[in-house]
């Protein structure tokens, strides 16, 4: 399929970056927006067939970047058969790291498992970074100029992207340096700024966000027995003045993290057997409209179970959770409505965010948030609650 820009590039304004104050808004990725799962995935497809003959031959290493790329980085990993890494902000139990930063970013520190590094490095032809957006191509020179710093490898690398809208002084020095670049669309960032500074010229934003403070309300986790009806009626009680939301969990265990080094196909199978294990245990229960919204760098799996649940039916939209944080305006061109702030499921100190909440018959909240952060979960869950009475959550766990 041939893409333009105007197809899916919107632009938002960054609340408080004075490194970049735009933020290209994607209305096929499946983050800030709902989207329908297939349209993603097509558009992932899209971009790991440039790569398909270039290197049928090599044994590919795919690297995709927390958080807004790790679903296109798996996806386009499955389509290589590749192995596959993402970067991560989180800390992992006895993880060693190769650290890099992304400049513009709100959280400018990423970083690779160094042990995965360290034993796959002298095992594969070609090193594949993946983004959503590449604009000066400063970042990926960052993680190149560290692996090589490291490691001392020849390994060439290549980039692919959806959108490139590096000038032709970067195009020139990742030629210099063999870096070959694929992308769907080749993009004009000069006009970003001005376009999200037009939305604040034009007047204020929106309230910055709707938070429900957890010590006026209480979630209480029930277990999701299959076969019930017990999703329908999950919904808030009222128990002597105070308001209590009750939110049937479900555990599926086999989880692959895909912080660390693993094999794409492995990790598209182990989704498979997650949405088998998820579809059996909700006993055919399965609504019409339904929003599957994953949690900030875990995308690709809840994508992946939103798409299985469209191909049986149901009308389904996902997205997730993000950390960043950016302006919401009423002016219908403008991508982002409604955001409402909340504590991260994997660290209570840090906030994210929630974008464009529709109305839902169910929303299931799919993460593999390992620790029970009920503080985050609470604030998700009244968050979703205050347009749809219905959800479940959807734990991947180890084991």
């Amino acid at each position: 399929m041939q893409y333009r820009e105007a197809d899916f590039v919107t632009i938002g304004q960054r609340e408080n970056n004075s490194k970049r104050s735009y933020l290209v808004v994607n209305r096929l990725q499946g983050k800030h927006i709902p989207v329908e799962p297939a349209k993603a995935f097509a558009m992932f497809s899209d971009l790991a067939n440039l790569l398909k003959d270039d290197y049928k031959k090599e044994k590919l290493l795919v690297i995709g970047f927390a958080e807004t790329a790790t679903a296109i980085g798996a996806a386009v990993a499955v389509v290589l058969d590749a192995f596959y890494i993402q970067t991560t902000r989180e800390d992992i139990p006895g993880a060693d790291y190769l650290f890099f930063s992304e400049e513009h970013s709100h959280a400018t520190q990423q970083k690779l498992v160094r042990q995965d590094l360290d034993r796959m490095i002298g095992g594969v032809d070609r090193i594949v970074f993946v983004e959503d957006e590449v604009t000066t191509g400063k970042t990926i020179l960052n993680s190149i100029s560290v692996i090589q710093k490291r490691y001392g490898t020849k390994v060439p690398f290549a980039v692919a992207s959806i959108l490139n809208g590096m000038d032709q002084t970067a195009r020139d020095v990742y030629k210099s340096r063999g870096i070959d670049l694929h992308f769907l669309v080749k993009s004009d960032y000069h006009g970003y700024e001005k376009t999200a500074r037009q939305y604040q010229e034009a007047g204020q934003p929106l309230s910055l966000g709707r938070y429900i403070p957890c010590n006026t309300e209480s979630v209480e986790i029930t277990d999701l027995i299959a076969g019930t009806t017990q999703m329908e009626t999950a919904d808030e009680t009222a128990r002597q003045g105070n308001r209590k939301k009750r939110i049937p969990e479900l555990k599926i265990g086999g989880r692959m993290d895909a912080r660390r080094l693993l094999s794409a196909r492995a990790y598209e199978q182990a989704c498979w057997d997650f949405w088998h294990a998820l579809r059996d245990r909700l006993g055919g229960f399965l609504p019409h409209r339904i929003l599957v919204l994953g949690t900030e760098e875990f995308m690709y799996p809840a994508m992946y179970v939103a798409a299985r649940m469209a191909e049986n039916g149901a009308d389904v939209r996902f997205h997730a959770t993000t950390r960043s944080p950016v302006l919401v305006y009423g002016d219908a061109r403008y991508p982002l409505h409604e955001r409402y702030e909340l504590l991260s499921l994997y660290d209570q100190g840090r906030r994210t965010f929630l974008y464009n909440l529709d109305t839902y018959e169910m929303v299931l909240l799919i993460t593999d948030a390992q620790n029970q952060e009920n503080e985050g979960i609470a604030s998700l869950v009244h968050a979703v609650s205050v347009k749809n009475n219905h959800m479940a959550l959807i734990r991947w766990c180890d084991g």
